[in-house]
């Protein structure tokens, strides 16, 4: 099996190098063998490094992810953590939602608005 250099999998990854070396600071990732000092890590990286990039994309944070990744490594099944912070990221994203469409009625009111004075505009009033 030939081994990967950081350099290899930030390139195949999409990552930067310091992104690699951060997620394997926080134990996100498994820690690289080293050869000659220089990082060597086994090609299935890659699919841990996918895993993230998706994962976030769906708006986990890093501690989330780490708390997913080491469900992983205790052997417990992906599907019982994976829908817990599921469950919570909905919840989440449902209230982000709430508020978005909150601030986007308030905007387009405001540009309706036909106030000449912050004392007449109803907007601030209510």
């Amino acid at each position: 099996m030939k081994f990967l250099s950081i350099g290899e999998v930030a390139k195949r990854s999409g990552l930067n190098t310091s992104a690699i070396r951060y997620y394997e600071r926080l134990g996100l990732i498994p820690r690289a063998e080293r050869v000659s000092g220089q990082r060597r890590f086994d090609p299935a990286i890659l699919q841990h490094l996918a895993f993230i990039q998706t994962v976030q994309k769906a708006g986990f944070t890093l501690s989330q992810i780490g708390e997913l990744v080491q469900g992983l490594e205790d052997d417990g099944p992906l599907l019982a953590g994976w829908q817990s912070l599921a469950q919570q990221k909905l919840e989440e994203l449902d209230a982000i939602i709430e508020q978005a469409q909150a601030a986007k009625k308030l905007l387009l009111a405001g540009m309706a608005c036909q106030c000449r004075t912050l004392d007449e505009c109803v907007l601030i009033a209510a």
